[in-house]
């Protein structure tokens, strides 16, 4: 039950916990064995209707990987805990951040098995990330039960590459205690030295049982236990500290562990813990009481760390959100999501206020032209698995569902109808990988576009793109996994089955040299006629020129009032393309000379003749197929600059050079054919071990090399870009 005080949640009672961490790393096993060991849920992880606590979606049990944001709420100490698991894959960033924006403190999952790839590129980008805002963190170790687990080497891999250059802000504040080896001389930890309390805490039985440290306990803690005392004094408020300590003063315990707290929820200091799931029928997991303990005692409340907004109607500055349940309303949507039953449910993080069931709200769109209407939500409740457990409200600092938001999209903000306020939403990265889709029958052409809108409104890292150049209707991705996602989505949810095709790039063509043309349109059938003879020269102009339309016929051989029919025919040639059915541009077409008939010619006529003497020039001239060249630029670890420089030559690129970039990364500066960065996306990830990223920008059209170019030409029409 969440603790209440005159009827409602106090913000100083709720803690938002988003735990971070690559694939594999055991967030989710984490997430389950803390909620074991508060009694949120059964021996087997199950909440009450039999299904998982978490990865309960569908396609999440398919593919036995998180990839959706999910919130499960215990109860420790008389506090709430929200505790956020978000994906490990760098596909779903985007879930991974709204994550952040709920949260106000972070735990960073790191398996020891992994050694130093568990605090790999996209692990460090994460920290700085939090280093940034200031968001207290600390760090987990898991998978110490592996035989190649070493928890004193990962402890200084965290240190070194997470300590920002200290070596006094991540330090462990237990040590582990290991049993008996087992047959293959593996030794499992199933217990921990308290190096403030100097106890031990031993899990052996399921459930902690604690101990006064041995003689042997305290030899092996006191070098650990000084250098963790010298870090909290490191970042006491009280100056004196130190050199009480220094003087060989005893310090308090009580003293020490407030100044951890302090520090711990400020960000200055980083504490490293471990964790298991609890051994046999036990409850209690190796690390999850002292885990808790950290959060509640140590973490932030949602008070201590305030967000900003800013009203909509008027240009005053940013609006100071108060955690009160008392103040205006304001809450972010930081996720939305589709149910059979009740329609679009939204995941919102209540800053500010509180929020009824039944209330009418304004809903705030970052961008937006316009906001949406007031709409009336419907039921407010808290998540716990596939299950919605009713409440009767959602206070300011605490997490919760709301049904009914018919417009509402992930980033949006609600705020009362009289005050309308809008929070900046967290930023999201740009999708970079095209994938072409297709209805695949008449019935789902007729459902794809909501389909679509309702996957967009969900995830905010997807796009989709109506190319009218090449006649694809394109979703942009983060990645594969993230697209396979969307698309499963697509079916299952929303009954729409798609063929994946070829991307293409928008093309273009032009003459490379002056070339003259004949266009003659003449037909008699019995009446009127067609009749229609222009003649017509075409020259290459500069990149951007487009279509230019030059009249010096002489003495009336095309008449006045067919001169346009001329340029319109010509103009509608160049639109469909001549040899590759891509548009015709930068050219000047001048007309010389024609011939009319009184009785036969026409506006039709002359228009054909007009397109025939295009393609007769082109027939006769030089050609050449555009592509489009985008400035690209990558960040990449300097150990992995020279396979991306060698990528980007194998990709027709041409460098424009390379500069120090963050520590540890340059930038590489690159104009490199659309057409090679199709797949660009998931291949430097690939290269660079998830730790790289890019942004690319249109630039301009450059003829394409002729052995390309004459490939393209050499397709069948309907599969040419």
């Amino acid at each position: 039950m969440v603790v209440r005080a005159n009827g409602v949640t106090r913000p100083e009672n709720i803690r938002n916990v988003v735990l971070v961490g690559s694939s594999g790393s055991g967030k989710t096993t984490l997430v389950e064995a803390l909620a074991l060991a508060t009694g949120a849920v059964n021996r087997a992880g199950r909440v009450e209707d039999g299904t998982s606590l978490s990865d309960y979606d569908e396609i999440e049990q398919r593919r036995h990987r998180s990839v959706q944001l999910s919130v499960v709420p215990v109860q420790w100490g008389g506090v709430k805990i929200n505790l956020i698991d978000t994906p490990g894959y760098a596909d779903f960033v985007g879930e991974l951040r709204a994550g952040l924006r709920a949260a106000d403190a972070a735990l960073f999952v790191v398996s020891a098995a992994d050694g130093v790839e568990g605090v790999g590129g996209a692990t460090r980008a994460l920290w700085e990330e939090c280093a940034a805002v200031g968001m207290p963190r600390a760090i987990v170790l898991t998978h110490l039960d592996t035989a190649r687990a070493d928890f004193e080497e990962m402890r200084q891999t965290c240190q070194a590459l997470l300590g920002g250059g200290s070596t006094e802000n991540v330090l462990a504040l237990h040590l582990p205690v290991y049993g008996p080896a087992g047959a293959d001389g593996h030794r499992p930890a199933t217990g921990l030295v308290e190096l403030l309390e100097q106890r031990v805490a031993d899990y052996s039985g399921g459930e902690r049982t604690r101990a006064e440290q041995t003689a042997a306990d305290r030899a092996l803690a006191d070098p650990a236990r000084e250098r963790l005392i010298e870090g909290i004094i490191a970042e006491s408020e009280d100056e004196t500290l130190m050199d009480r300590y220094l003087g060989g003063e005893p310090i308090e315990l009580t003293t020490l562990v407030t100044d951890l707290e302090r520090a711990v929820a400020r960000g200055r200091f980083h504490p490293v813990l471990f964790a298991a799931p609890a051994a046999g029928d036990g409850r209690q997991g190796l690390g999850t009481i002292e885990l808790l303990d950290l959060i509640t005692a140590g973490f932030p409340t949602p008070a201590e760390r305030p967000v900003s907004a800013r009203r909509p109607d008027d240009g005053s500055g940013p609006v100071a959100l108060h955690c009160d349940p008392a103040a205006d309303l304001a809450a972010e949507v930081v996720r939305t999501s589709s149910d059979p039953y009740v329609g679009r449910v939204s995941l919102v993080r209540v800053f500010s206020g509180t929020l009824h069931a039944d209330d009418t709200v304004h809903i705030g769109a970052p961008g937006a032209a316009a906001d949406h209407d007031d709409e009336r939500i419907g039921g407010v409740t808290a998540p716990f698995g596939r299950e919605q457990r009713p409440m009767s409200e959602a206070v300011a600092g605490d997490i919760a569902y709301v049904t009914k938001l018919g417009h509402a999209r992930t980033g949006d903000t609600l705020s009362g109808t009289g005050s309308p306020l809008l929070i900046e939403p967290w930023p999201i990265p740009e999708p970079l990988l095209p994938t072409a889709i297709r209805a695949h029958g008449k019935t789902d052409e007729d459902k794809l576009p909501q389909g679509l809108a309702r996957l967009v409104a969900e995830d905010p890292a997807l796009r989709v793109e109506n190319n009218e150049r090449t006649h694809q209707l394109v979703l942009w991705s983060l990645g594969e996994a993230q697209r396979d996602v969307a698309l499963e989505r697509l079916r299952d949810r929303f009954g729409v089955e798609v063929d994946v095709e070829e991307t293409r790039v928008p093309l273009r063509e032009t003459f490379a040299e002056k070339a003259g043309g004949r266009g003659r349109h003449v037909k008699q059938s019995g009446g009127h006629g067609q009749y229609a003879v222009c003649e017509i020269e075409v020259e290459p102009l500069a990149e951007g020129s487009g279509i230019e339309f030059v009249d010096k016929v002489i003495g009336g051989a095309v008449p006045r009032q067919f001169i346009t029919s001329v340029e319109k025919g010509v103009r509608a040639q160049a639109e469909r393309g001549v040899t590759s059915d891509n548009p015709l541009v930068d050219i000047r077409v001048t007309l010389l000379d024609g011939k009319a008939h009184s009785v036969d010619s026409s506006d039709a006529a002359f228009q054909t003749a007009g397109a025939l003497a295009l393609r007769d020039a082109a027939a006769s001239s030089r050609m050449a197929l555009l592509e489009p060249i985008a400035l690209v630029e990558v960040r990449v670890p300097d150990d992995h600059l020279g396979a991306a420089l060698t990528d980007l030559s194998v990709r027709r690129a041409r460098i424009l050079g390379t500069e120090p970039a963050d520590p540890g990364r340059t930038l590489i500066r690159a104009q490199v054919p659309e057409s090679e960065l199709v797949r660009y996306a998931t291949e430097l990830r690939s290269l660079a071990h998830g730790v790289a990223q890019f942004t690319r920008e249109y630039l301009r059209h450059d003829p394409m090399p002729a052995h390309l170019a004459e490939r393209i030409r050499e397709r069948p029409a309907s599969a040419r870009t």
